[in-house]
Protein backbone atom coordinates (compact mmCIF):
# COMPACT_ATOMS: atom_id res chain seq x y z
CA UNK A 1 0.00 0.00 0.00
CA UNK A 2 1.24 3.71 -0.27
CA UNK A 3 1.66 5.32 3.06
CA UNK A 4 -0.27 8.48 3.60
CA UNK A 5 -0.52 9.62 -0.04
CA UNK A 6 2.34 9.91 -2.48
CA UNK A 7 6.02 10.87 -2.74
CA UNK A 8 6.86 14.68 -2.13
CA UNK A 9 8.33 15.10 -5.20
CA UNK A 10 5.27 13.63 -7.54
CA UNK A 11 3.91 16.80 -8.93
CA UNK A 12 7.08 18.34 -9.95
CA UNK A 13 7.73 15.52 -11.52
CA UNK A 14 4.40 15.43 -13.35
CA UNK A 15 4.44 18.86 -14.80
CA UNK A 16 7.87 18.04 -16.16
CA UNK A 17 6.72 15.04 -17.97
CA UNK A 18 3.86 16.48 -19.59
CA UNK A 19 6.31 19.67 -20.52
CA UNK A 20 8.32 16.80 -22.18
CA UNK A 21 5.23 15.41 -23.84
CA UNK A 22 3.82 18.30 -25.55
CA UNK A 23 7.32 19.22 -26.53
CA UNK A 24 7.16 15.66 -28.49
CA UNK A 25 3.48 16.33 -29.51
CA UNK A 26 4.48 19.82 -30.92
CA UNK A 27 7.52 18.38 -33.21
CA UNK A 28 4.88 15.26 -34.57
CA UNK A 29 2.54 17.94 -35.35
CA UNK A 30 5.04 20.37 -37.16
CA UNK A 31 6.13 16.78 -38.79
CA UNK A 32 3.38 16.19 -40.05
CA UNK A 33 2.97 19.91 -41.76
CA UNK A 34 5.95 18.97 -43.31
CA UNK A 35 4.53 16.06 -45.24
CA UNK A 36 0.88 17.34 -46.27
CA UNK A 37 0.90 21.34 -46.37
CA UNK A 38 2.02 22.66 -49.40
CA UNK A 39 1.95 26.78 -49.83
CA UNK A 40 0.38 26.88 -46.46
CA UNK A 41 -2.63 24.43 -47.64
CA UNK A 42 -3.48 21.14 -46.83
CA UNK A 43 -2.73 19.04 -49.76
CA UNK A 44 -5.08 16.36 -49.56
CA UNK A 45 -2.85 14.02 -52.37
CA UNK A 46 -0.55 14.23 -49.85
CA UNK A 47 -2.71 13.73 -46.61
CA UNK A 48 -3.88 10.45 -48.09
CA UNK A 49 -0.34 9.54 -49.24
CA UNK A 50 0.73 9.85 -45.52
CA UNK A 51 -2.40 8.41 -44.45
CA UNK A 52 -0.77 6.34 -41.26
CA UNK A 53 1.33 8.60 -40.34
CA UNK A 54 -1.20 11.36 -40.35
CA UNK A 55 -3.49 9.52 -38.59
CA UNK A 56 -1.14 8.46 -35.92
CA UNK A 57 -0.26 12.11 -35.44
CA UNK A 58 -3.62 12.39 -34.41
CA UNK A 59 -3.64 9.89 -32.12
CA UNK A 60 -0.15 11.48 -30.67
CA UNK A 61 -1.48 14.69 -30.33
CA UNK A 62 -4.87 13.67 -28.51
CA UNK A 63 -2.62 11.47 -25.81
CA UNK A 64 -0.60 14.60 -25.54
CA UNK A 65 -3.75 16.72 -25.42
CA UNK A 66 -5.00 14.24 -22.39
CA UNK A 67 -1.86 14.16 -20.55
CA UNK A 68 -1.95 18.25 -20.56
CA UNK A 69 -5.75 18.39 -19.43
CA UNK A 70 -4.88 15.79 -16.49
CA UNK A 71 -1.77 17.62 -15.20
CA UNK A 72 -3.58 20.72 -15.68
CA UNK A 73 -6.37 19.44 -13.75
CA UNK A 74 -4.70 17.65 -11.43
CA UNK A 75 -2.29 20.96 -10.23
CA UNK A 76 -4.68 23.63 -10.53
CA UNK A 77 -7.87 21.94 -8.98
CA UNK A 78 -8.60 21.47 -5.07
CA UNK A 79 -11.13 18.57 -5.96
CA UNK A 80 -8.55 16.80 -8.02
CA UNK A 81 -5.79 16.62 -5.49
CA UNK A 82 -7.27 13.88 -3.25
CA UNK A 83 -4.46 10.91 -3.09
CA UNK A 84 -6.64 8.23 -5.04
CA UNK A 85 -7.07 11.11 -7.49
CA UNK A 86 -3.53 11.79 -7.07
CA UNK A 87 -2.35 8.19 -7.60
CA UNK A 88 -4.93 7.78 -10.50
CA UNK A 89 -3.30 10.51 -12.45
CA UNK A 90 0.23 9.92 -12.04
CA UNK A 91 -0.19 6.19 -13.68
CA UNK A 92 -2.44 7.79 -16.19
CA UNK A 93 -0.21 10.65 -17.20
CA UNK A 94 3.24 8.11 -16.73
CA UNK A 95 1.69 5.84 -19.26
CA UNK A 96 0.98 7.97 -22.12
CA UNK A 97 4.25 9.89 -22.19
CA UNK A 98 5.47 6.42 -22.29
CA UNK A 99 3.19 4.88 -25.13
CA UNK A 100 4.09 8.83 -26.87
CA UNK A 101 8.01 7.59 -26.96
CA UNK A 102 7.30 3.99 -27.84
CA UNK A 103 3.85 3.19 -29.63
CA UNK A 104 0.75 4.11 -29.88
CA UNK A 105 -1.70 1.26 -30.59
CA UNK A 106 -4.68 3.00 -32.93
CA UNK A 107 -6.19 -0.33 -33.22
CA UNK A 108 -5.37 -4.28 -32.86
CA UNK A 109 -2.45 -4.71 -35.02
CA UNK A 110 -1.98 -0.91 -35.56
CA UNK A 111 1.05 0.35 -33.96
CA UNK A 112 2.00 3.85 -34.58
CA UNK A 113 5.87 4.38 -33.33
CA UNK A 114 8.11 7.39 -33.59
CA UNK A 115 9.74 5.95 -36.65
CA UNK A 116 6.57 6.09 -38.34
CA UNK A 117 6.83 9.81 -38.54
CA UNK A 118 10.66 10.40 -38.31
CA UNK A 119 10.72 10.58 -34.68
CA UNK A 120 13.09 8.63 -33.48
CA UNK A 121 15.51 10.94 -32.00
CA UNK A 122 12.67 13.13 -30.48
CA UNK A 123 11.02 9.97 -28.61
CA UNK A 124 14.34 9.00 -27.46
CA UNK A 125 14.81 12.28 -25.50
CA UNK A 126 11.36 12.00 -23.92
CA UNK A 127 12.03 8.86 -22.67
CA UNK A 128 15.16 9.92 -21.13
CA UNK A 129 13.42 12.67 -19.63
CA UNK A 130 14.66 12.49 -15.86
CA UNK A 131 10.93 13.15 -14.86
CA UNK A 132 9.58 11.05 -16.94
CA UNK A 133 11.82 8.42 -15.77
CA UNK A 134 10.99 9.47 -11.94
CA UNK A 135 7.44 9.13 -12.68
CA UNK A 136 8.10 5.70 -14.09
CA UNK A 137 10.02 4.37 -11.51
CA UNK A 138 7.03 5.39 -8.94
CA UNK A 139 3.82 4.15 -10.59
CA UNK A 140 5.67 1.02 -12.32
CA UNK A 141 6.17 -0.97 -8.94
CA UNK A 142 3.85 -3.64 -7.66
CA UNK A 143 3.07 -1.54 -4.63
CA UNK A 144 1.73 1.39 -6.15
CA UNK A 145 -0.27 -0.95 -8.41
CA UNK A 146 -2.03 -2.66 -5.09
CA UNK A 147 -2.22 0.54 -3.02
CA UNK A 148 -4.29 2.42 -6.15
CA UNK A 149 -6.36 -0.50 -6.05
CA UNK A 150 -6.97 -0.65 -2.18
CA UNK A 151 -8.02 3.01 -2.13
CA UNK A 152 -10.57 2.09 -4.51
CA UNK A 153 -11.65 -0.48 -2.90
CA UNK A 154 -12.01 1.76 0.27
CA UNK A 155 -13.58 4.48 -1.42
CA UNK A 156 -15.53 2.66 -4.58
CA UNK A 157 -14.72 2.71 -8.24
CA UNK A 158 -16.04 5.82 -8.97
CA UNK A 159 -13.55 7.63 -6.35
CA UNK A 160 -10.88 9.29 -8.55
CA UNK A 161 -12.48 9.83 -11.25
CA UNK A 162 -13.87 13.14 -11.98
CA UNK A 163 -15.71 15.34 -9.76
CA UNK A 164 -18.74 18.17 -10.70
CA UNK A 165 -18.67 19.34 -7.01
CA UNK A 166 -17.61 22.69 -7.90
CA UNK A 167 -20.31 23.16 -9.98
CA UNK A 168 -23.86 22.54 -8.32
CA UNK A 169 -26.18 22.06 -11.35
CA UNK A 170 -23.57 19.82 -13.14
CA UNK A 171 -23.81 17.51 -9.50
CA UNK A 172 -27.23 17.99 -9.67
CA UNK A 173 -27.60 16.52 -13.03
CA UNK A 174 -25.07 13.69 -12.36
CA UNK A 175 -27.10 12.53 -8.85
CA UNK A 176 -30.28 12.72 -10.87
CA UNK A 177 -29.56 10.67 -13.43
CA UNK A 178 -27.34 8.30 -11.33
CA UNK A 179 -30.51 7.77 -8.94
CA UNK A 180 -33.18 6.98 -12.10
CA UNK A 181 -30.37 4.72 -13.83
CA UNK A 182 -29.60 2.32 -10.68
CA UNK A 183 -33.54 1.62 -9.39
CA UNK A 184 -34.87 2.07 -13.27
CA UNK A 185 -32.28 0.80 -15.69
CA UNK A 186 -29.56 -1.45 -14.15
CA UNK A 187 -32.35 -3.91 -12.86
CA UNK A 188 -33.55 -4.32 -16.44
CA UNK A 189 -30.86 -3.59 -19.13
CA UNK A 190 -29.63 -7.17 -19.16
CA UNK A 191 -33.14 -8.65 -19.53
CA UNK A 192 -34.11 -6.10 -22.53
CA UNK A 193 -30.60 -6.61 -24.50
CA UNK A 194 -31.27 -10.62 -24.23
CA UNK A 195 -35.14 -10.31 -25.51
CA UNK A 196 -33.71 -8.01 -28.02
CA UNK A 197 -36.69 -5.90 -26.57
CA UNK A 198 -37.72 -2.00 -27.12
CA UNK A 199 -36.92 0.01 -23.98
CA UNK A 200 -40.45 0.16 -22.19
CA UNK A 201 -42.55 3.11 -23.12
CA UNK A 202 -42.76 4.03 -19.25
CA UNK A 203 -39.17 4.28 -19.12
CA UNK A 204 -38.88 6.85 -21.60
CA UNK A 205 -41.77 8.55 -20.19
CA UNK A 206 -39.83 8.79 -17.21
CA UNK A 207 -36.43 9.85 -18.71
CA UNK A 208 -39.13 12.73 -20.14
CA UNK A 209 -39.95 13.85 -16.70
CA UNK A 210 -36.73 14.11 -15.46
CA UNK A 211 -35.79 16.82 -18.36
CA UNK A 212 -33.24 14.06 -20.02
CA UNK A 213 -34.21 15.14 -23.61
CA UNK A 214 -34.21 18.80 -22.79
CA UNK A 215 -31.19 19.44 -21.70
CA UNK A 216 -29.40 21.74 -24.35
CA UNK A 217 -32.85 22.91 -25.18
CA UNK A 218 -33.12 26.48 -23.72
CA UNK A 219 -35.32 27.25 -21.26
CA UNK A 220 -37.70 29.26 -23.24
CA UNK A 221 -38.67 26.48 -24.97
CA UNK A 222 -39.27 24.33 -22.31
CA UNK A 223 -35.79 22.90 -21.71
CA UNK A 224 -32.92 22.83 -19.04
CA UNK A 225 -31.03 25.74 -20.88
CA UNK A 226 -27.55 23.71 -20.54
CA UNK A 227 -24.02 23.11 -22.80
CA UNK A 228 -22.04 20.36 -23.61
CA UNK A 229 -20.63 19.61 -20.12
CA UNK A 230 -24.26 18.68 -19.00
CA UNK A 231 -25.00 16.46 -22.02
CA UNK A 232 -21.77 14.75 -22.23
CA UNK A 233 -22.36 13.77 -18.25
CA UNK A 234 -25.93 12.59 -18.51
CA UNK A 235 -25.28 10.57 -21.73
CA UNK A 236 -22.34 9.10 -19.54
CA UNK A 237 -24.47 8.04 -16.24
CA UNK A 238 -27.25 6.75 -18.77
CA UNK A 239 -24.65 4.47 -20.47
CA UNK A 240 -23.20 3.66 -17.33
CA UNK A 241 -26.58 1.79 -17.45
CA UNK A 242 -27.13 0.60 -20.78
CA UNK A 243 -26.32 1.90 -24.03
CA UNK A 244 -29.45 2.12 -25.09
CA UNK A 245 -30.82 4.31 -22.63
CA UNK A 246 -28.39 7.42 -22.81
CA UNK A 247 -28.64 6.87 -27.10
CA UNK A 248 -32.12 7.25 -26.55
CA UNK A 249 -31.54 10.94 -25.74
CA UNK A 250 -29.23 11.00 -28.09
CA UNK A 251 -31.92 11.21 -30.79
CA UNK A 252 -33.14 14.41 -29.22
CA UNK A 253 -29.85 16.17 -28.87
CA UNK A 254 -29.47 15.69 -32.33
CA UNK A 255 -32.20 17.27 -33.81
CA UNK A 256 -32.80 19.68 -31.04
CA UNK A 257 -29.48 21.30 -32.07
CA UNK A 258 -30.16 21.11 -35.73
CA UNK A 259 -33.41 22.95 -35.24
CA UNK A 260 -31.84 25.58 -32.39
CA UNK A 261 -28.99 26.62 -34.60
CA UNK A 262 -30.58 25.99 -38.05
CA UNK A 263 -34.47 26.77 -37.73
CA UNK A 264 -36.28 29.22 -38.36
CA UNK A 265 -37.97 31.28 -35.23
CA UNK A 266 -40.98 29.30 -36.16
CA UNK A 267 -39.63 26.17 -36.01
CA UNK A 268 -37.96 26.60 -32.91
CA UNK A 269 -41.39 27.11 -31.22
CA UNK A 270 -43.02 24.11 -32.83
CA UNK A 271 -40.26 21.66 -32.62
CA UNK A 272 -38.52 22.11 -29.60
CA UNK A 273 -40.94 22.72 -26.87
CA UNK A 274 -42.41 18.74 -27.83
CA UNK A 275 -38.70 17.78 -28.00
CA UNK A 276 -38.55 19.06 -24.48
CA UNK A 277 -41.04 17.38 -22.98
CA UNK A 278 -40.31 14.24 -24.64
CA UNK A 279 -43.89 14.15 -26.68
CA UNK A 280 -41.71 14.14 -29.76
CA UNK A 281 -38.85 11.19 -29.71
CA UNK A 282 -36.41 12.12 -33.19
CA UNK A 283 -34.56 10.04 -35.08
CA UNK A 284 -32.07 11.43 -37.37
CA UNK A 285 -31.88 9.90 -40.88
CA UNK A 286 -28.23 10.36 -43.00
CA UNK A 287 -26.88 7.45 -43.63
CA UNK A 288 -27.08 5.67 -47.04
CA UNK A 289 -25.98 2.22 -48.13
CA UNK A 290 -23.96 3.83 -50.45
CA UNK A 291 -23.15 7.23 -48.15
CA UNK A 292 -21.58 6.82 -44.67
CA UNK A 293 -19.14 9.31 -43.67
CA UNK A 294 -19.31 10.37 -47.22
CA UNK A 295 -22.01 12.24 -47.02
CA UNK A 296 -21.38 14.24 -50.55
CA UNK A 297 -22.52 10.89 -51.97
CA UNK A 298 -26.03 10.87 -50.84
CA UNK A 299 -28.74 10.19 -53.19
CA UNK A 300 -32.08 10.26 -51.29
CA UNK A 301 -33.87 12.57 -53.72
CA UNK A 302 -36.54 15.43 -52.23
CA UNK A 303 -38.57 16.82 -55.37
CA UNK A 304 -40.89 20.02 -54.93
CA UNK A 305 -44.59 19.50 -55.72
CA UNK A 306 -46.62 22.49 -54.64
CA UNK A 307 -46.45 22.76 -50.95
CA UNK A 308 -44.80 19.67 -50.31
CA UNK A 309 -41.40 17.63 -51.22
CA UNK A 310 -41.60 14.08 -51.93
CA UNK A 311 -38.73 12.09 -51.13
CA UNK A 312 -37.26 8.97 -52.63
CA UNK A 313 -34.53 6.66 -51.68
CA UNK A 314 -33.07 4.44 -48.84
CA UNK A 315 -31.58 5.38 -45.29
CA UNK A 316 -30.28 2.90 -43.46
CA UNK A 317 -28.79 2.37 -40.08
CA UNK A 318 -31.97 4.58 -38.45
CA UNK A 319 -31.73 4.06 -34.66
CA UNK A 320 -35.18 4.15 -33.20
CA UNK A 321 -36.59 4.52 -36.73
CA UNK A 322 -40.18 3.06 -36.30
CA UNK A 323 -40.84 4.69 -32.45
CA UNK A 324 -39.85 7.82 -33.53
CA UNK A 325 -42.22 10.85 -34.64
CA UNK A 326 -39.90 13.08 -36.31
CA UNK A 327 -36.85 12.32 -38.71
CA UNK A 328 -34.33 14.45 -39.20
CA UNK A 329 -33.95 13.76 -42.74
CA UNK A 330 -31.22 14.62 -45.15
CA UNK A 331 -31.62 14.80 -49.03
CA UNK A 332 -30.68 15.59 -51.87
CA UNK A 333 -33.52 18.85 -53.11
CA UNK A 334 -30.71 19.59 -56.21
CA UNK A 335 -29.62 16.70 -58.50
CA UNK A 336 -27.01 18.79 -60.62
CA UNK A 337 -25.53 20.81 -57.74
CA UNK A 338 -22.32 19.06 -56.96
CA UNK A 339 -21.49 17.10 -53.66
CA UNK A 340 -22.89 19.01 -50.77
CA UNK A 341 -24.12 22.16 -52.21
CA UNK A 342 -27.32 20.44 -53.25
CA UNK A 343 -28.18 18.91 -49.74
CA UNK A 344 -30.83 20.07 -47.47
CA UNK A 345 -32.46 18.91 -43.59
CA UNK A 346 -36.13 18.27 -43.85
CA UNK A 347 -38.11 18.23 -40.50
CA UNK A 348 -40.52 14.92 -41.63
CA UNK A 349 -42.62 14.40 -38.87
CA UNK A 350 -44.03 10.77 -39.10
CA UNK A 351 -47.05 8.45 -37.48
CA UNK A 352 -45.23 6.37 -34.19
CA UNK A 353 -44.62 2.59 -35.66
CA UNK A 354 -45.74 -0.76 -33.30
CA UNK A 355 -43.43 -4.12 -33.43
CA UNK A 356 -46.60 -5.05 -36.30
CA UNK A 357 -46.48 -1.91 -38.29
CA UNK A 358 -43.66 -0.29 -37.76
CA UNK A 359 -43.87 2.02 -40.49
CA UNK A 360 -47.91 2.68 -41.10
CA UNK A 361 -47.46 5.80 -43.54
CA UNK A 362 -48.12 6.34 -46.90
CA UNK A 363 -44.23 6.70 -49.12
CA UNK A 364 -42.72 4.50 -46.00
CA UNK A 365 -42.21 1.18 -45.84
CA UNK A 366 -38.75 -0.41 -43.86
CA UNK A 367 -37.06 -3.52 -42.07
CA UNK A 368 -35.06 -4.29 -38.86
CA UNK A 369 -31.39 -4.71 -39.08
CA UNK A 370 -30.47 -7.30 -35.99
CA UNK A 371 -27.52 -6.30 -34.06
CA UNK A 372 -25.24 -7.83 -31.94
CA UNK A 373 -25.43 -5.29 -29.22
CA UNK A 374 -26.50 -1.42 -29.04
CA UNK A 375 -29.86 -2.62 -28.52
CA UNK A 376 -33.46 -1.13 -26.87
CA UNK A 377 -33.82 0.85 -29.76
CA UNK A 378 -33.75 -1.26 -33.35
CA UNK A 379 -31.76 -0.32 -35.92
CA UNK A 380 -33.87 -0.42 -39.54
CA UNK A 381 -33.40 0.64 -43.53
CA UNK A 382 -35.70 2.84 -44.46
CA UNK A 383 -37.04 3.14 -47.69
CA UNK A 384 -39.24 6.24 -49.25
CA UNK A 385 -41.17 6.01 -52.32
CA UNK A 386 -42.54 9.99 -52.84
CA UNK A 387 -42.63 10.41 -48.78
CA UNK A 388 -44.53 13.74 -48.77
CA UNK A 389 -42.71 16.18 -46.36
CA UNK A 390 -44.40 20.11 -45.91
CA UNK A 391 -42.16 22.51 -47.88
CA UNK A 392 -42.45 24.53 -44.19
CA UNK A 393 -40.60 21.83 -42.77
CA UNK A 394 -37.28 22.58 -44.21
CA UNK A 395 -35.05 23.21 -41.86
CA UNK A 396 -34.13 27.12 -42.17
CA UNK A 397 -36.51 27.64 -45.10
CA UNK A 398 -33.43 27.54 -47.81
CA UNK A 399 -32.48 24.91 -49.98
CA UNK A 400 -28.89 23.44 -50.14
CA UNK A 401 -28.52 24.32 -46.59
CA UNK A 402 -27.89 20.42 -44.97
CA UNK A 403 -24.79 20.19 -44.99
CA UNK A 404 -23.67 23.27 -43.11
CA UNK A 405 -26.26 22.93 -40.88
CA UNK A 406 -25.16 19.39 -40.10
CA UNK A 407 -21.47 20.02 -39.37
CA UNK A 408 -22.49 22.86 -36.73
CA UNK A 409 -23.95 20.12 -34.79
CA UNK A 410 -20.84 17.42 -34.97
CA UNK A 411 -18.92 19.04 -32.02
CA UNK A 412 -21.82 18.40 -29.63
CA UNK A 413 -22.59 14.87 -31.45
CA UNK A 414 -19.34 14.00 -31.14
CA UNK A 415 -18.61 14.93 -27.10
CA UNK A 416 -21.80 13.11 -26.47
CA UNK A 417 -20.79 9.79 -28.28
CA UNK A 418 -17.77 10.47 -26.02
CA UNK A 419 -19.66 10.44 -22.70
CA UNK A 420 -21.51 8.14 -23.97
CA UNK A 421 -18.24 6.13 -24.71
CA UNK A 422 -16.79 6.38 -21.20
CA UNK A 423 -20.58 5.45 -19.53
CA UNK A 424 -19.49 1.73 -21.04
CA UNK A 425 -16.42 2.39 -20.25
CA UNK A 426 -16.66 3.15 -16.60
CA UNK A 427 -19.47 0.44 -16.38
CA UNK A 428 -16.59 -2.73 -17.85
CA UNK A 429 -14.43 -1.11 -14.58
CA UNK A 430 -17.31 -1.11 -12.00
CA UNK A 431 -18.14 -4.82 -12.79
CA UNK A 432 -15.13 -6.35 -13.83
CA UNK A 433 -13.80 -4.62 -9.69
CA UNK A 434 -16.38 -6.17 -8.06
CA UNK A 435 -16.19 -9.81 -9.80
CA UNK A 436 -12.53 -9.52 -8.79
CA UNK A 437 -12.86 -8.91 -5.00
CA UNK A 438 -15.82 -11.49 -5.10
CA UNK A 439 -13.98 -14.10 -7.36
CA UNK A 440 -11.56 -16.42 -5.20
CA UNK A 441 -9.13 -18.97 -7.40
CA UNK A 442 -6.28 -20.58 -5.35
CA UNK A 443 -7.57 -19.48 -2.13
CA UNK A 444 -7.33 -15.74 -2.87
CA UNK A 445 -9.33 -13.02 -4.77
CA UNK A 446 -8.18 -12.90 -7.67
CA UNK A 447 -7.97 -8.98 -7.37
CA UNK A 448 -4.47 -9.69 -5.42
CA UNK A 449 -3.08 -11.63 -8.51
CA UNK A 450 -1.13 -8.83 -10.22
CA UNK A 451 -2.04 -8.80 -13.14
CA UNK A 452 -5.80 -8.58 -12.30
CA UNK A 453 -4.65 -5.77 -10.85
CA UNK A 454 -2.71 -3.80 -13.15
CA UNK A 455 -5.55 -4.19 -15.81
CA UNK A 456 -7.69 -3.11 -13.26
CA UNK A 457 -5.62 0.22 -12.53
CA UNK A 458 -5.05 0.81 -16.38
CA UNK A 459 -8.71 1.26 -16.59
CA UNK A 460 -9.33 3.57 -13.78
CA UNK A 461 -6.00 6.01 -15.27
CA UNK A 462 -7.05 5.74 -18.64
CA UNK A 463 -11.03 6.19 -17.90
CA UNK A 464 -9.63 9.54 -15.92
CA UNK A 465 -7.39 10.56 -18.51
CA UNK A 466 -10.27 10.69 -21.38
CA UNK A 467 -12.79 11.83 -18.94
CA UNK A 468 -10.68 14.98 -18.43
CA UNK A 469 -10.50 14.90 -21.89
CA UNK A 470 -14.00 15.32 -22.65
CA UNK A 471 -14.53 17.96 -19.91
CA UNK A 472 -11.62 19.88 -21.85
CA UNK A 473 -14.06 19.33 -25.09
CA UNK A 474 -17.45 20.30 -23.68
CA UNK A 475 -15.95 23.35 -21.61
CA UNK A 476 -14.45 24.80 -24.70
CA UNK A 477 -17.74 23.98 -26.52
CA UNK A 478 -19.90 26.04 -23.84
CA UNK A 479 -17.64 28.96 -23.80
CA UNK A 480 -17.76 29.58 -27.17
CA UNK A 481 -14.59 28.57 -28.34
CA UNK A 482 -13.93 26.22 -31.34
CA UNK A 483 -13.60 22.45 -30.13
CA UNK A 484 -13.69 20.42 -33.49
CA UNK A 485 -10.38 19.20 -33.12
CA UNK A 486 -10.70 18.91 -29.15
CA UNK A 487 -14.48 16.50 -29.80
CA UNK A 488 -12.63 14.67 -32.09
CA UNK A 489 -10.04 13.44 -30.00
CA UNK A 490 -12.30 13.32 -26.84
CA UNK A 491 -14.60 10.44 -29.40
CA UNK A 492 -11.28 9.14 -30.84
CA UNK A 493 -9.86 7.93 -27.21
CA UNK A 494 -12.78 7.16 -25.29
CA UNK A 495 -14.19 4.78 -28.00
CA UNK A 496 -10.97 2.40 -27.90
CA UNK A 497 -11.24 3.06 -24.37
CA UNK A 498 -14.84 1.38 -24.02
CA UNK A 499 -13.56 -1.35 -26.12
CA UNK A 500 -10.91 -2.32 -23.94
CA UNK A 501 -12.00 -1.74 -20.51
CA UNK A 502 -15.11 -3.85 -22.07
CA UNK A 503 -12.67 -6.59 -23.60
CA UNK A 504 -10.73 -6.64 -19.93
CA UNK A 505 -13.71 -6.91 -17.83
CA UNK A 506 -14.57 -9.95 -19.87
CA UNK A 507 -11.22 -11.46 -19.79
CA UNK A 508 -11.22 -10.98 -15.74
CA UNK A 509 -14.58 -12.58 -15.68
CA UNK A 510 -13.20 -15.47 -17.92
CA UNK A 511 -15.76 -18.06 -19.00
CA UNK A 512 -18.21 -16.73 -17.29
CA UNK A 513 -18.27 -13.53 -18.95
CA UNK A 514 -18.26 -15.30 -22.42
CA UNK A 515 -21.60 -16.57 -21.70
CA UNK A 516 -24.36 -14.24 -22.97
CA UNK A 517 -26.47 -14.04 -20.09
CA UNK A 518 -23.90 -12.56 -18.47
CA UNK A 519 -23.25 -8.60 -18.34
CA UNK A 520 -19.78 -8.66 -19.60
CA UNK A 521 -20.87 -10.08 -22.85
CA UNK A 522 -22.88 -7.08 -23.31
CA UNK A 523 -20.96 -4.76 -22.66
CA UNK A 524 -18.13 -5.73 -25.38
CA UNK A 525 -20.87 -5.95 -27.79
CA UNK A 526 -22.53 -2.50 -26.73
CA UNK A 527 -18.47 -1.36 -26.74
CA UNK A 528 -17.78 -2.09 -30.43
CA UNK A 529 -20.26 0.17 -32.30
CA UNK A 530 -18.84 3.48 -30.61
CA UNK A 531 -15.07 3.49 -32.72
CA UNK A 532 -18.13 3.19 -36.14
CA UNK A 533 -20.77 5.54 -35.58
CA UNK A 534 -20.49 9.40 -35.74
CA UNK A 535 -17.52 9.09 -37.60
CA UNK A 536 -15.54 5.99 -37.43
CA UNK A 537 -12.07 6.15 -35.82
CA UNK A 538 -10.10 6.09 -39.04
CA UNK A 539 -12.61 9.45 -40.19
CA UNK A 540 -12.07 11.03 -36.56
CA UNK A 541 -8.74 10.68 -37.20
CA UNK A 542 -8.24 12.19 -40.80
CA UNK A 543 -10.35 14.80 -39.54
CA UNK A 544 -7.82 15.92 -36.59
CA UNK A 545 -4.87 15.56 -38.84
CA UNK A 546 -6.21 17.83 -41.24
CA UNK A 547 -7.30 20.35 -38.35
CA UNK A 548 -3.66 20.36 -36.93
CA UNK A 549 -1.75 20.43 -39.97
CA UNK A 550 -4.01 23.57 -40.71
CA UNK A 551 -3.85 25.22 -37.92
CA UNK A 552 -0.46 26.27 -38.73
Amino acid sequence: MIPDGLPADLKPAIRQAADAAAIFTGQAIARLQDLVVVAGKVDRTRLQRHQYAAHGCAWIAAYGQAIEVATNDLLVSPSNSDPLSMTVAALGISEYAQQLAHGISMSQGELVRPADMDLIDAARTLDANPALSRLRAITGRPEYIAGLIGQVADLGPDAGYRSDDDDISLRLVRDQCRRFVDTEVVPHAQAWHLADALIPDAVVEQMAELGLFAVTIPEAYGGLGLGARATALVAEELCRGYIGIGSIGTRADIAAELIRHGGTEAQRADFLPRIASGNVIPTAAFTEPEAGSDLAAIATRARRQGDHYLVTGTKIWITHGARADLMTLLVRTDPAAPGYRGLTMLLAEKPRGTDAAPFPAPGMSGSEIPVLGYRGMKEYEIRFDDFPVPVANMLGGHEGAGFKQLMATFEMARIQTAGRAIGVARSAFERAFDYARERRQFGRPIIEYPRIARKLAAMASEIAMTGGLIGHAANQRDQGKRADIEAGMAKLLAARLAWSCADNALQIHGGAGYATEHVAARLLCDARILSVFEGTAEIQADIIARGLAARG
